[in-house]
């Protein structure tokens, strides 16, 4: 995904999770009004009920560890209150243990339940991702005719198997065909649209003679898409734009050349001998869903040389706008360059280390790389 274009956070976004923590500091702010009130001459006021509501407070949001904490934390109250009050000797100081005792323990495995069930359901939405993912990111096949492939993908956010970058590598009789593209946006928005337009990508390869005419079905199937969302919602012009997406789509002859329609992204850097540079388009053009902005025909295709022992790198802008602690870019070409000689899985192994620690660890938008070898 882009990451300029990324949307912002919404606006309840920071008060949700200040909201969040005062429900975690709760318990222990009750624990100590109590201790305040009780050492001091206003402990004629009735704070049993307080303290035994700590562990069952801190059992919603604080987990098994945590509500002991506060239980271990309210009892230690209780007692040290009891003593200075000179209070054992009454009835009611016994009940208000037991009873804090008792919501110890149900908090206690209350808390141990609802977080083995949250565990649970983690782990399906995990494996609900990678079935996902099987589907929308296949890697690529390895042996494509004269041609020899990899892929790479990394997501910027912890824990999240898709997103917005997509790609896809498919033998046809015209040859190979390679799509590499990334979707303005984020979230489940972001993984339909590149979901509509690997569909759209798939199916057009085998009966489309024209690259051009490839492209152009996955620009309307991403259109119509976004018309249909769009209605729904009532969201209007404003919601159809919301679904573009940068892609650059390839095809790999017979002949020792590639072809290559640019959708407004960032162009494929070619190795050869040693030295990489990138195969800028001729004629830029907007990215898929903006169509309308095309002033002249639905674009052309650009041919350059892809002789063997030649390597093509396909990717998203999650690699070239990497950023540093000085905040430069990662220097994709010299990486290239600084690899050449490594094989395909060596290779992508070694660019992965190299942008992360470019970028110390933390990328800030989604990776997506396809790499192809020419070997006759």
């Amino acid at each position: 995904m882009r990451a300029p274009l990324r949307s912002p956070p919404g606006p309840g976004a920071g008060g949700h999770h200040v909201l969040f923590v005062l429900a975690e500091c709760l318990p222990f702010a009750i624990a100590l009004v109590v201790l305040v009130v009780e050492l001091t001459p206003a402990h004629a006021l009735y704070t049993g009920p307080l303290l035994v509501a700590t562990p069952a407070l801190a059992a919603v949001t604080l987990g098994p560890r945590g509500t002991l904490a506060a239980a271990g934390l309210a009892v230690c109250v209780s007692v040290v209150t009891a003593t200075y009050n000179h209070a054992w000797g009454g009835r009611q100081v016994y009940t208000n243990l037991l009873a804090l005792l008792l919501v110890s323990a149900a908090g206690v495995m209350t808390s141990r339940a609802v977080r083995t069930r949250r565990e649970n359901e983690l782990a399906q939405v995990r494996r609900i991702a990678e079935a996902a993912q099987e589907v929308l990111l296949r890697p690529v096949p390895a042996r494509l005719g004269p041609v020899r492939a990899a892929s790479m993908y990394l997501a910027a956010e912890k824990g999240a198997q898709i997103g917005g970058d997509l790609y896809d590598a498919v033998q046809t009789r015209y040859g190979i065909r390679l799509i590499v593209g990334d979707v303005r946006g984020k979230g489940l928005p972001a993984v339909r649209a590149a979901a509509v337009v690997l569909g759209a990508f798939r199916e057009s390869v085998h009966y489309e003679d024209d690259l051009v005419e490839v492209v152009n079905h996955c620009g309307a199937a991403l259109r119509r898409d976004a018309a249909t969302a769009s209605a729904s919602l009532a969201g209007g012009d404003d919601a159809l734009l919301e679904g573009f997406v940068t892609a650059v789509v390839a095809q790999i002859p017979d002949t020792l050349h590639v072809q290559i329609v640019n959708r407004g992204h960032p162009p494929p850097l070619l190795l050869r001998d040693g030295e990489a540079r990138p195969l800028a388009p001729t004629v830029p053009l907007p990215p898929l869903g903006l169509e309308e902005f095309i002033g002249g025909p639905p674009g052309r295709t650009d041919s350059y040389p892809f002789a063997p022992g030649d390597r093509l790198l396909l990717h998203t802008d999650g690699v070239i706008e990497a950023r540093d602690g000085h905040n430069a870019f990662f220097d994709l070409a010299g990486a290239m360059e600084a690899l050449h000689d490594r094989t395909r899985q060596s290779f992508l192994e070694g660019l992965r280390g190299a942008l992360l620690r470019h970028a110390r660890g933390r990328l800030a938008d989604d990776v997506a790389v396809v790499l192809v070898d020419r070997l006759d």
